[in-house]
């Protein structure tokens, strides 16, 4: 595996090792031991997944207590994928990094705890797997508004995005509950 440093710390780009001929493909997507060799040592509680149709964009949520880490892959589709940098005392709070993720280019994201993250569809549907080491806690989930200027993310959105109604009270930034 390459574990590929983004413009934030500890926000990782994995690109696993595919092997594939033809009767398709197979790769590993968690190994604890290449993992931890690649600065993440994590330990998972939870696995979730997602679909969502074209256009929708979920988050930019977070968990201000019982932090979550994630490691996010696409199974179908395609998804820009954003995560915001909540972590008070860090030098990139506020920061955010995006990536595009896609079931044809096998690539995962680890998005370290203290951290929000969110997603757009860009294809007809999309599939994501997410391994979390916290249980979810809604009672804890926090939405920051995935369209703040203050956070200038350039979502490659043709017309307004499908949003919950939880993602539209989102709050700004500069009104948020951040980590410490």
């Amino acid at each position: 595996m390459k574990f590929l440093a983004t413009s934030i710390p500890g926000v990782t780009l994995i690109e696993p090792r595919v092997f594939g001929d033809e009767r398709g493909f197979f790769y590993e997507s968690w190994n604890a031991r290449d993992f931890a060799k690649g600065g993440i040592d994590a330990e998972f509680v939870q696995d979730s997944h997602s679909r969502s149709v074209r256009g929708v964009l979920r988050g930019l949520h977070y968990q201000i207590r019982q932090p979550q880490g994630k490691l996010i892959r696409v199974v179908v589709g395609e998804v820009f994928d954003v995560v915001v940098d909540l972590r008070k005392t860090s030098p990139t709070c506020g920061q955010h990094v995006a990536v595009t993720l896609s079931a044809a280019t096998p690539r995962m994201l680890w998005v370290p705890p203290g951290f929000a993250h969110g997603f757009c569809v860009v294809s007809d549907y999309a599939e994501m797997l997410y391994k979390q080491t916290a249980f979810y806690a809604p009672e804890h989930e926090r939405s920051l508004l995935w369209s703040d200027p203050e956070l200038a993310i350039a979502w490659p959105l043709a017309g307004a995005p499908t949003v919950s109604e939880k993602d539209r009270a989102g709050l700004p930034f500069r009104l948020a509950e951040i980590f410490p």
